[in-house]
């Protein structure tokens, strides 16, 4: 019986895998997902370390690309890797909704190489990226200088909410709460803070410090304090 000559090594019809394609897609999936963590670090939001979380995206990118590029033309590939994902279990807490919207971009990117649809991935890639700076660059800057807040206060002096903004509305300062995290030992508050000098922001911590002496104050700069 004569074999047909598109039939692959796993038993299913589909095109073999060209590895000069493969090595362009996997070479543009690496230059893609670093210029993600660039934009990332440059005008994303979070309040975790954008750094730190960019350093996902490489890797994410490159397997995503490697995994579609090798399971695209084999059916049997394709459920094996249903199955074997079916047994991963994945428990890092995603708290902040831009990060999980970078890591499907990234995932996408990998899907589009991987399955060699080159310039429809690099034209959305481009797309969305400028979007995404116009959107910061015409977005209307505030006047006075931003820092992340996390404030974690354990029992049985745990601080509400309202103590916090209360506190900062005394020591002339505005805050937005911008996630808030209570178990019974402890109550962890970030908020996005402004303050117009450094004297200002001694303050508002020892207010804090006479509501709960436990308290933890931990400072992210995003532009600075001002003079």
């Amino acid at each position: 019986m004569l074999q047909d000559s598109s039939l692959n090594p796993f038993g299913n019809y589909g095109p073999a895998l060209s590895l000069p394609n493969f090595i362009l897609n996997f070479v543009l999936a690496a230059v893609l997902a670093y210029v993600l963590g660039l934009v990332y670090v440059r005008f994303g939001r979070t309040l975790s370390n954008r750094k730190a979380f960019a350093h996902n995206f490489l890797l994410l990118t490159l397997t995503t690309t490697l995994i579609i590029s090798i399971v695209k033309s084999s059916l049997a590939l394709s459920l094996g890797l249903v199955g074997a994902l079916s047994i991963v279990r994945f428990r890092a807490a995603i708290k902040e909704p831009e990060e999980l919207a970078y890591l499907f971009l990234a995932i996408s990117v990998g899907l589009g190489l991987g399955a060699n649809q080159t310039a429809v991935t690099v034209v959305a890639f481009v797309v969305i990226l400028g979007l995404v700076a116009a959107r910061h660059l015409l977005r209307r800057r505030p006047d006075q200088p931003n820092l992340y807040l996390t404030v974690t206060s354990p029992a049985p002096q745990k601080l509400s909410a309202s103590q916090i903004l209360d506190a900062l509305s005394q020591s002339g300062a505005t805050g937005s709460l911008k996630r808030f995290d209570e178990t019974p030992e402890l109550t962890e508050v970030s908020l996005v803070v402004a303050f117009k000098d450094v004297g200002k922001l001694e303050q508002f911590n020892q207010r804090l410090r006479a509501l709960s002496d436990g308290v933890k104050l931990t400072y992210l700069e995003d532009r600075g304090l001002g003079a």
